[in-house]
């Protein structure tokens, strides 16, 4: 965890100290360190006979679970957007 900190403190400070240069090409591969990520990701969850074995119970699961989510974060943003945005009618 403390790995996980300093590179990310290093990070922040050469943010720092790049910060009136014109970094155009950070997106990009922040685009494709994600896409390395989940590529490997992929490769141990496929290697993972457990997983794969249980990928029915653990995708239903997962669906329940995301569902649940979803439906609650719209319900909390529709109270929200009605407690604090909606003007009064007079």
């Amino acid at each position: 965890m403390l790995t996980v900190i300093g590179i990310m403190a290093a990070g922040i400070f050469l943010g720092y100290l790049l910060r009136k240069k014109r970094l155009a090409f950070v997106p990009k591969i922040i685009s494709l360190a994600i896409y390395a990520l989940l590529f490997f990701l992929g490769i141990t969850v496929g290697a993972n006979r457990d997983i794969m074995d249980n990928l029915g119970t653990i995708g239903l699961d997962a669906l329940v679970i995301t569902s649940g989510a979803v439906i609650g974060s719209a319900f909390a943003a529709l109270f929200i957007y009605k407690r604090f945005f909606k003007e009064e009618k007079k």
